[in-house]
């Protein structure tokens, strides 16, 4: 159960209170068994469509709104991925170039960690076609961790990082398309552990502001230790050294699978989000950390008010959202799973995704948040 009690002690002035205002859940897709839809990942573009991507099975799906989350396309099946790394926060990645979305996924022919490649599919408006793979890791079957992140950038970028094993331990990696996710440069080592590995199992997160600098969330692991780290890059070309966020640390002989989050807003301030043992902690442009209290799997995104934060208590569980100017979180959903949220920099506006339930069927659902 969530620690309010903290929460309201801690972050009391930080949020004065509004009330909350969200659209009512939209199913994208459901299934069950083998046609179970996982993993949604969502992108909100300036004229207020939203874009999904997902996984069932081999195959990665698309689905768009074009009504502000009032209803969404049939999603379609856009590619097949053979093996497609899923759940856990595996799965694909979208994001948008001007407005043709750019999907990437990890997958090989042997799979179940054996191999596996990032690679990265468009979308071509005139056809309505996906054109890909291409793939993004140079040295073959280095991402078969099967987790990585992608973000957007100025002038028709496209980066990704990724969990890499081509040295045999895990490294974090990177790579920068300048043409919409075409092709893709030479492969970056952004961060390796002075321990060996970064943490194996906890997904990468990468961030692009609008003058191009590139910022890098990953979990750690020194000398014992699984704390969150950040690097930046002002050029694309070099990274500054890591540097651990927050005051404590947590002494962990295990992978919580628990990335956390970072985002951008319009004015350059970076926010993130994370999970430290049983809390959830929160950055808002400066090194100070802010307790959320209890929870994991937490996502967030930077808006014009500031970051709106999702979580869950558990998996699967309940499903808490913590918007802007609010002093307390509220309940959105139970049974829910992997959720994330995401706004246009400057803008007012969010949209939630999640794995839930709709009776003895899993669901990918939706809602958007009116941030006015």
């Amino acid at each position: 159960m969530l620690d309010c009690t903290i929460l309201l002690a801690i972050v009391a002035g930080m949020w004065s209170g509004l009330p909350l205002v969200a659209a009512e859940a939209v199913v994208i897709a459901r299934g069950e068994g083998k046609q179970t839809p996982k993993q949604p990942q969502v992108v909100l573009a300036e004229d207020g469509s939203i874009h999904v991507a997902f996984g069932i099975g081999e195959w990665v799906h698309y689905s768009c709104s074009r009504d502000s989350g009032k209803s969404f396309s049939p999603a379609v099946e856009a590619f097949r991925c053979p093996n497609l790394s899923l759940g856990m926060r595996r799965g694909p990645r979208i994001a948008l170039v001007g407005m043709t979305p750019v999907i990437t996924a990890i997958g090989g022919p042997q799979g179940k960690g054996r191999d596996g490649d990032l690679h990265a599919w468009r979308l071509i408006p005139e056809s309505g076609a996906w054109s890909g793979p291409v793939n993004v890791n140079d040295t073959p079957a280095s991402a078969r961790e099967g987790l990585h992140g992608m973000a957007a950038g100025p002038n028709g970028s496209v980066w990704c990082t990724w969990l890499d094993l081509r040295s045999g331990k895990t490294e974090i990696y990177a790579a920068r398309s300048t043409d919409g996710g075409a092709t893709w440069g030479a492969n970056q080592l952004v961060y390796h552990s002075p321990s060996g590995s970064v943490c194996e199992c906890c997904h990468p997160s990468i961030a692009v502001d609008v003058a191009g600098k590139v910022s890098i969330l990953f979990r750690n692991s020194v000398g014992g230790n699984r704390d969150m780290y950040v690097t930046t890059s002002a050029d694309g070309e070099r990274f500054t050294p890591a540097k651990k966020l927050g005051t404590g640390t947590w002494k962990l002989d295990a992978c919580p699978m628990d990335g956390g989050m970072l985002s951008v807003d319009g004015k350059e301030r970076l926010y993130t989000v994370w999970r430290r043992d049983k809390s959830l902690f929160l950055t808002s442009g400066g090194p100070k950390e802010i307790s959320l209290g209890f929870g994991e799997q937490p996502w967030l995104a930077a808006t014009a008010a500031g970051p709106i934060a999702v979580w869950v208590n558990r998996r699967e569980g309940d499903l808490w959202m913590l918007r802007p100017k609010a002093k307390e979180p509220t309940k959105i959903a139970s049974d829910a799973r992997d959720p994330v949220v995401v706004a246009v920099p400057g803008k007012d506006q969010a949209v939630m995704c999640w794995e839930g339930r709709t009776g003895s069927q899993r669901a990918l659902l939706a809602s958007v948040v009116d941030l006015k």
